[in-house]
């Protein structure tokens, strides 16, 4: 035990003074005082609904940019829904005169077919086989149609003639039968526009004019007229049909 000095019992009450000992000998520092880290909680639950909404986010985007992409490839065809795709890579653009092409007119200008008809078969462009309306006339959009990836670079070279319309591969015009199917929208501006007014102002100037709206097929079951007598003909005979009579009559028994 550390002992009192002599002249501790004069100075009582004052600093008394012991020996120097480990506790003197304590290394100095800047440090003063001790300062403990407070532990913040660890709220995981907030991380886990952040990780939701953002995956939730994601989703949503991606989703709308698949509707978007997949309703930019669609095209008003009439009276079918589209099943047209478009090329990934453009063929070569190659004029077939020989392929046969089918013009489908879903505009409101008149005699549009008609006059398409003629450029292509004078320019000889293609071959026509069909010329006239379509199921409907209010397309927006125009291009040319193909099923048979053969057919491409042809549909590629009249579509480059038409001002450079879009060719898609289809099977909605197989029953034209037709390799190339030309659907004429509101934005055509390919040629044929002024032929088609210049038709339409001829047919209004003439009293009781008209004008062939194109290579239209005659539907079923119309009576065949007999140019010269202007009677309709009888299938089963091929005679016209006397109307003052209703009977077939052969016209050259009938002047004989």
């Amino acid at each position: 035990m550390a002992k009192r000095t002599e002249d501790a019992g004069v100075r009582r009450g004052t600093r008394q003074d012991y020996p120097e000992d480990r506790f003197d000998r304590v290394e100095r520092t800047g440090r003063v005082g001790a300062h403990r880290v407070t532990a913040r909680p660890r709220y995981t639950w907030q991380y886990i609904i952040a990780a939701l909404l953002g995956f939730a986010v994601l989703t949503t985007l991606g989703v709308l940019t698949v509707h978007t992409i997949g309703d930019s490839g669609k095209l008003p065809i009439s009276g079918t829904s589209p099943s047209a795709s478009a090329e990934q890579s453009a063929p070569e653009a190659k004029l077939d005169p020989d392929a046969t092409v089918a013009i489908l007119n879903g505009t409101t200008t008149e005699n549009l077919a008609a006059a398409l008809d003629q450029i292509i078969s004078t320019e000889k462009w293609g071959s026509i086989l069909f010329s006239g309306s379509a199921a409907e006339s209010n397309v927006e959009i125009s291009a040319v149609f193909y099923s048979d990836p053969a057919d491409a670079p042809a549909a590629a070279g009249l579509a480059a003639k038409l001002g450079g319309l879009s060719t898609y591969t289809t099977s909605d015009y197989d029953s034209y039968n037709a390799k190339l199917v030309v659907l004429l929208g509101a934005d055509y501006q390919g040629p044929g526009l002024a032929e088609a007014a210049e038709m339409t102002a001829t047919a209004a100037a003439t009293p009781g004019g008209e004008i062939s709206m194109g290579n239209e097929t005659v539907p079923e079951g119309t009576p065949e007229i007999d140019p010269a007598t202007g009677w309709e003909i009888d299938p089963a005979t091929g005679f016209p049909i006397d109307p003052a009579t209703g009977l077939a009559t052969d016209p050259a028994a009938a002047t004989s």
